[in-house]
Formats: structure tokens, sequence, C-alpha cells
């Protein structure tokens, strides 16, 4: 809700024009992150005159401190709520960085690769504050990302596939 989106929109400011639209996927309990997210895309409307976007909302996989077994069944929802939007969207590239809203979003559009309707590449950044262990998203994601990217050396020994840049955030 605010680190999240305040990292993946540090992300999105390095990206060139040719990364347009842009398909935000909010969860719909999320009341901070729209306002972060349409502010930032008039900024950068202003360099980039035929930026485009769209705001999308899904139900929230997870709450906080919610029980393991009832997040199954939240998940498994938002997973059926996501693949039609997934298919909408058909996106040629999904860029997370650990909400619970990513999981169901990517592993729709893994779905839809299994099926051969849309390959999508699926690039998965943990965040900056995980240290030692990778979040829930990504222990699930690490298996589903095509590229995985960790932003501490002791992450990237843990986890071989993963790939150490540094900080990026």
């Amino acid at each position: 809700t605010g680190g999240h989106t305040t990292e993946i929109l540090r992300l999105l400011s390095c990206l060139s024009e040719s990364y347009s639209p842009r398909h935000y996927v909010l969860a719909d309990s999320d009341k901070m992150s729209e306002a972060k997210i349409r502010s930032f895309e008039q900024k950068r409307a202003e360099t980039f005159s035929k930026s485009q976007f769209s705001l999308d909302r899904i139900p929230r996989s997870r709450e906080v401190r919610q029980s393991w077994i009832s997040s199954v069944l939240t998940t498994l929802y938002s997973i059926l709520y996501s693949l039609p939007l997934t298919y909408k969207r058909k996106p040629d590239l999904i860029l997370c960085n650990g909400p619970g809203t990513c999981v169901p979003v990517c592993l729709s559009a893994f779905l839809l690769g299994l099926l051969r309707i849309k390959r999508t590449t699926i690039v998965y950044v943990e965040s900056i504050c995980r240290v030692e262990t990778l979040s829930l998203s990504g222990k699930i994601l690490y298996y589903f990302s095509d590229y995985f990217i960790v932003q501490w050396p002791d992450l990237q020994k843990k986890y071989p596939k993963s790939v150490y840049l540094g900080r990026i955030v």
C-alpha cells in the first residue's frame, strides 16, 4: 500500500516511454496507492506526452494478520478475479515488487502462458527491506517469475535463481 507503491514508482521512473501503456493493479481495499500513482503519472506526462496508464482493482489476496487457512481461500478468489483482467490486458511484462496483490496477477499470467494464450514476462523485485529472507510473495513467485531480483547479496546466495543488482530502489 505505501512502501511497495513507492518502490515500484521509483523503478518505473527509470523506464522509457516505450513501456506504455502501463496497467496498475491495486487491492480493492488500498486507499493510498491510487493518489500516488496518479501524481506520478501526471508528472510523467509532462515529460512523455503520449504516456498512457490505467488502474484496475482486485480483491486483496491476504490481509495483514489474516490466518493462513483463510488466506488460501481469499488468494484463490483473487486469482479467479484476476484471470479475466489478465486475459483482457494481455500484458507483455509484469513488473512487481512484493505486495500480496501481485501473486494472483502473476499466477493468472503464468496460467495464460501455460494455456498458450499469452506469454508474459514476469519480473519480480524483492523489496529492499528483505535482507535475510524472502517475503511470502517472493517465496511463491520465486518459482513462477522469469527474473527474480534481490537487493542484498545474502539473498542471492540463498536463492541461486535470483539476480543481485545491488540497491535499485
